[in-house]
């Protein structure tokens, strides 16, 4: 298996760490197993830099227009398919998925590699057109990324971003359509195909009825009705299923998927709960411990006065740290009666004295201010309001997806404060090893994995998401990752 090429500067290191989750993310869709699709993926892209690299020192690169190809990533996907060809035809084709090499084996694949007039629509529309359009127009409507993200990635005013888009999306279709006029038909597609650039231009239009019994039984004229439909929100399936070829949709709906975790958004939940959280088990260990104390509180309170325990020392202990942080201390009237410590303790089985004894209420002697009783000893002089402090940070370990040897994972993690850089660390339970990373780097011990970021991405916002994902292989089970820390600090899961 060939080694993924160096980098020739900055500017294409940072390429290829854009390009590369893309390219693992296919070829996961067209093998068997997680180590098929790292390899798969490795030859892939080194295939379709060769080619990116002749191309761009070619001839007729210094005349302002680069030659006639496909942007970096939808030529990278297209290298992807050429490779799992190569690997049918050469013995590996049990690595494939199987309903890929029905394709690979039909006149549906024959398409991409035949006669330049009679490859798909999109394909040769993207081809067609200049560098930084068609890679603004594969970036927003396939990859999903968010305009600001792409204004940067290729550096253009964030403020036109959303016209020029709209604009080359015009460009598309126009390409599309003198393609279209150009490729040889049969003289029935030929009749519609004036009727057919009519009724795509408007949103309003209504398609006759033997225009529309004809798309319905011509591939040939379906494809470039998607590609001619600008509204409707069909442009992105039919680039996707155009360019890609097989498993484009599949590959459209992952790429949403990706984008929606990267913005904070659609994030699946986790299966399985994991191991148990040692911070949580402690958490509840003290909230029944005070819950006991304060029961028996309640029950000398019956006999005795609270006064000799001193000036705001002495708190009931029994209300939750969420409970503090929802009620405004109160200075209480000695004759005033309040709930028992376990009537006002929020979701707590233990019964209280109160609830055995007959006695529901209690006076409070204390005049002053009811806080917290850790906080309370250590402030005479006001009262102390909660203590609980927001963590740090958060966490969502979400399986994506997953088959017999091997699944794929996303981590994502909110942090509380800006940072300049970032370490995270995870443990699994099961003997789980991660095998390929992007948007991040990896190292494992045992079954300790730390992730660190990736040259583009050092960089998060307070209350910001940071977020990576990992193919890995698995045997027997596959609980989720646990015990997750950024930085060293402990992360709480969301």
């Amino acid at each position: 298996m060939p080694d993924l090429p160096t980098p020739h500067d900055a500017t294409e290191a940072a390429l290829f760490s854009e390009c590369w989750d893309a390219v693992l993310s296919y070829a996961d869709l067209c093998t068997s197993g997680s180590t098929a699709a790292g390899q798969l993926a490795t030859e892939a892209f080194s295939l379709g830099m060769r080619e990116a690299r002749a191309a761009d020192t070619g001839p007729g690169r210094g005349a302002g227009r680069r030659a006639p190809r496909l942007p970096m990533i939808p030529l990278l996907l297209t290298a992807v398919r050429t490779t799992a060809a190569g690997w049918e035809t050469g013995g590996q084709g049990h690595q494939l998925d199987p309903d890929l090499r029905l394709w690979l084996n039909s006149e549906k694949a024959d398409r991409y590699t035949g006669p330049p007039l009679q490859r798909p629509l999109a394909l040769r529309g993207l081809r067609d057109m200049q560098e930084h359009d068609a890679d603004l127009l594969w970036l927003a409507e396939v990859e999903a990324l968010p305009l600001s993200v792409v204004a940067r990635r290729l550096g253009l005013d964030p403020a036109q971003v959303s016209e020029e888009l709209a604009q080359v999306r015009g460009l598309f279709r126009d390409r599309s359509h003198r393609n279209h006029l150009d490729t040889p038909m049969a003289a029935q597609c030929r009749s519609y195909a004036r009727l057919l650039d009519a009724v795509t231009r408007s949103s309003g239009a209504d398609t006759p009825e033997d225009l529309s019994r004809h798309l319905a039984t011509c591939v040939q004229c379906a494809e470039a009705a998607a590609c001619l439909r600008l509204h409707g929100g069909g442009l992105p399936a039919a680039l996707a299923g155009g360019v890609i070829g097989w498993g484009g949709l599949a590959y459209l709906e992952r790429r949403r998927r990706a984008a929606e975790v990267r913005l904070g958004a659609g994030r699946p939940e986790p299966a399985d709960a994991g191991p148990p959280n040692p911070g949580a088990h402690k958490a509840r260990v003290v909230r029944n411990s005070l819950l006991v104390t304060a029961v028996l509180v309640s029950m000398l309170a019956l006999g005795v006065s609270m006064m000799p325990f001193g000036k705001g020392d002495m708190d009931d202990g029994s209300a939750s740290p969420g409970d503090s942080a929802d009620r405004q201390p109160v200075a209480a009237d000695p004759g005033t009666t309040l709930p028992s410590a376990s009537a006002r303790s929020s979701g707590s089985p233990t019964p209280s004295a109160s609830d055995t004894q007959g006695s529901p209420t209690r006076e409070n002697p204390d005049p002053e201010p009811q806080g917290t009783t850790s906080s309370a000893a250590h402030d005479d002089d006001k009262p102390a309001p909660a203590t609980t402090e927001p963590a740090a940070c958060t966490y969502k370990y979400a399986l994506v997806n997953q088959w017999p040897d091997g699944f794929q994972a996303t981590v994502t993690v909110t942090t509380a404060r800006a940072l300049d850089d970032w370490r995270v660390a995870w443990s699994f339970k099961d003997g789980q090893k991660v095998n390929q990373m992007w948007d991040g780097n990896f190292t494992q011990s045992g079954s300790r994995v730390t992730a660190t970021a990736a040259d583009y991405n050092k960089t998060v916002a307070a209350g910001a998401d940071l977020a990576f994902g990992f193919l890995a292989s698995w045997q027997g089970a596959n609980s989720p990752g646990y015990d997750v820390t950024l930085n060293g600090q402990t992360c709480t899961k969301a």
